[in-house]
């Protein structure tokens, strides 16, 4: 686990490489989708984060000119990128008069870490932790870049949903996606699962941190981060990562949001223990 890839971040936390011992576990082979999601609302009303806040954050980008403008009820520091739209959430993504019809197969976005929770325990499922995330994402593969191996676009070919052009003022897309795409837009890994790398950053259980308790042991047992803290980990990077700024789409990267977060690039997919015979 981890990496001390010369294009990661220290600061994150990236590093040291160690080992861990993980016991058996299953994992969605796709992120929750918005059908997956819908299901889960009809079935129990539930109301998330976003609408009880009644709004949340859009790159800007993905709006209308016309709607750039208005709607807005909050702004990020960088507020050039994000802005917070009126009744942005879950089935209108980027504010009213717009709907997933069309992304019933795309992830769910503008959902919480407790919203993600919520969605877990109602299939009596959990969020993967941040160990089990990375294993998974690494697909049988030690120590490589991506879910693939260590080249980006191998013969040319895109294997993840990631900003193609100059970040932030071009998005070309060359993959055929210019914001998210469906869950199984592209080939899985050697384990069977799609886009563990870009599309939409993937809530884990684990609370942040940046530093590793017996991270010089031999072998860590099922580590599950942190006990207290007040940022939530998430894992994958998505569609707006680039090289240029936020290279996080490798399988080693790692970022942090607060729980209560929703954006218009965050989705999760869940976990399972396998009970051991």
């Amino acid at each position: 686990m981890g990496t001390d890839d010369p294009e990661g971040w220290p600061a994150d936390a990236e590093g040291p490489v160690r080992e861990v011992e993980l016991r058996p576990f299953l994992l969605d082979a796709t992120a929750v989708t918005n059908r997956q999601f819908a299901e889960f609302i009809g079935a129990t009303g539930y109301k998330t984060d976003a609408e009880k806040f009644g709004w949340s954050y859009v790159f800007i980008k993905q709006l209308p000119k016309g709607r750039q403008r208005g709607n807005f009820v909050a702004r990020t520091p960088q507020a050039s990128w994000w802005v917070g739209i009126k009744e942005a959430r879950w089935n209108q993504p980027e504010g009213p008069g717009f709907s997933i019809d069309g992304r019933w197969e795309h992830p769910v976005v503008h959902v919480s870490w407790y919203d993600a929770m919520a969605f877990a325990r109602w299939a009596g499922r959990r969020l993967p932790t941040e160990a089990e995330w990375e294993y998974a994402a690494r697909g049988g593969l030690v120590q490589k870049r991506y879910p693939w191996g260590d080249e980006l676009t191998p013969e040319g070919k895109h294997l993840c949903n990631i900003w193609q052009g100059k970040f932030p003022e071009e998005n070309r897309p060359e993959d055929g996606y210019l914001w998210t795409a469906p869950v199984k837009a592209y080939p899985p890994n050697g384990f069977g699962l799609y886009e563990m790398a870009g599309n939409v950053w993937e809530w884990c259980a684990d609370w942040w941190g940046t530093s590793w308790d017996g991270a010089t042991a031999p072998r860590i047992p099922s580590p599950t981060g942190p006990t207290t803290g007040t940022d939530r980990v998430i894992r994958g990077g998505s569609f707006l990562c680039h090289k240029s700024y936020c290279n996080r789409y490798r399988v080693g990267a790692r970022s942090h949001n607060t729980p209560d977060s929703t954006t218009s690039h965050t989705g999760f997919r869940t976990a399972a223990s396998v009970p051991i015979v």
